[in-house]
């Protein structure tokens, strides 16, 4: 069955500084760069991309350098997820730089930002303006903060936003609970989706196997159902506990007694519909 990877990074230290990959014993000192993925990637049905942003120092740059490499069509990234800063006044500026251009969605890394920054009304009134760009925003958050998700989503009803990561849980304490009510919260929200993405890293160290994370990602399924769940590698931040190669066998795994129509709307389809890839031409 055929991937579309909707969360992969390219880090290259010689070209943008990416400051937090220092704090991560995988990720420390080393590029990961476009060949390597595709290197990775052949032979586990992964056929196209979406590019999510790294949260290079230098954004604007990073967004430039992407987007170049998806106007090559010998490429197989499809579209890009592009960094943003809602609470500045340059914003709408911003916006209109990436008009036309295969930006699909944004993100602003909120996780290692003060909570009270997605609570800002400027933050929110911007993110509104997304709608009307055709353009969808990845919440990052940890799960400690999944009640704040839940409020940018309720008051930006007319966005499409899509949780990364399942919500970041803490699965390494085994405890599934506050989140899984947290998520349940979220998936009776319309306008969220959720990305099946990397939960490996978020286990115990050596510990990312199937039976680990199989209750994280079988509940996120079960309360988004499957018109509203999305597969996502996140490499190659995923090499904290599994390899690319290891998290998309996981995944099938999990899902493979499923209804091979749901294992294509996870994977593929559902993708294409949520961040308007056949709208805009890019994939169908």
């Amino acid at each position: 069955m055929d991937i579309l990877d909707t969360h992969q990074h390219l880090i290259y230290p010689d070209r943008f500084g990416y400051p937090w990959t220092d704090e991560i014993e995988a990720l420390a000192g080393r590029r990961f760069h476009y060949e390597d993925y595709r290197e990775l990637a052949a032979g586990t049905g992964i056929t196209n991309t979406l590019f999510m942003e790294a949260d290079a120092e230098d954004w604007q740059a990073e967004t430039d350098e992407v987007l170049a490499m998806v106007d090559n069509p010998a490429t197989i990234i499809s579209g890009v997820i592009a960094n943003c800063r809602p609470e500045d006044p340059g914003f709408d500026a911003w916006l209109d730089t990436i008009a036309n251009r295969p930006v699909v969605g944004l993100r602003r890394i909120l996780h290692v930002m003060p909570d009270e920054l997605s609570q800002d009304e400027a933050f929110r009134a911007n993110l509104r303006k997304l709608s009307g760009r055709g353009l969808t925003f990845d919440l990052c958050f940890l799960g400690r903060q999944l009640g704040i998700a839940a409020e940018l989503a309720r008051s930006c009803e007319n966005v499409q936003f899509v949780l990364d990561h399942c919500g970041v849980p803490d699965i390494a304490s085994g405890s599934l609970d506050p989140w899984r009510d947290q998520i349940r919260a979220l998936a009776a929200m319309p306008n969220v989706a959720c990305k099946i993405s990397g939960v490996t890293a978020y286990a115990k160290p050596g510990d990312g196997t199937i039976n680990v994370v199989r209750p994280w990602v079988e509940h996120c399924i079960e309360c988004f159902g499957w018109d509203r769940v999305i597969w996502g590698s996140d490499w190659p931040v995923c090499n904290i506990n599994a390899g690319l190669v290891e998290w998309v066998a996981i995944s099938r795994d999990i899902v493979s007694g499923e209804d091979p129509s749901n294992q294509a709307k996870l994977f593929r389809n559902n993708a294409i519909d949520i961040y308007g890839l056949g709208g805009r031409g890019l994939l169908t």
